[in-house]
């Protein structure tokens, strides 16, 4: 009787770990480009509020430090899976990443404000990587992310 109450068990635990797993694989990697660790910019805020509406997220740029409990990563980093690239990079100063934006795969780009760049838009519609001219920030507090 004993070794049976063991093999449940085992198979619960199985299961528990599946179930992890899957929510862990279904979860969208969030790219912060443009990151900072200065909680007045908004950069610092989405990161936050991505964390805190469950969101992984992966901060990328020149600053060094930790934003939302994650180290910031230099810009080229390599990241998989990401779902989407949510920008803080002002436009004029975008044109020399966007082999690294295009590279990185994302499903989808947020241009927040300031960040919109049409040859960007074109070429990221082009690679089928859906676009959004928008506000991370408006888009997770009217549960449109």
């Amino acid at each position: 009787m004993k070794l049976r109450g063991l093999g449940k068990l085992f198979s619960i635990i199985f299961c528990l770990k599946r179930e992890v797993l899957i929510f862990t694989t279904l979860q969208k990697t969030t790219v912060i480009l443009g990151a900072t660790p200065d909680p007045t910019r908004y950069a610092c805020k989405a990161a936050n509020m991505l964390v805190k509406h469950g969101h992984p997220i992966v901060p990328v740029g020149i600053k060094k430090g930790e934003v939302a409990g994650k180290p910031i990563q230099n810009i080229q980093s390599a990241i998989e899976n990401v779902d989407t690239i949510t920008l803080y990079i002002g436009t004029k100063n975008l044109p020399p990443l966007f082999d690294y934006i295009i590279g990185l795969n994302p499903k989808r780009i947020i241009f927040n404000p300031g960040t919109e760049n049409d040859t960007l838009i074109q070429l990221a519609t082009s690679k089928g990587i859906e676009t959004v001219v928008g506000c991370t920030l408006v888009m997770l507090s009217t549960g449109n992310y």
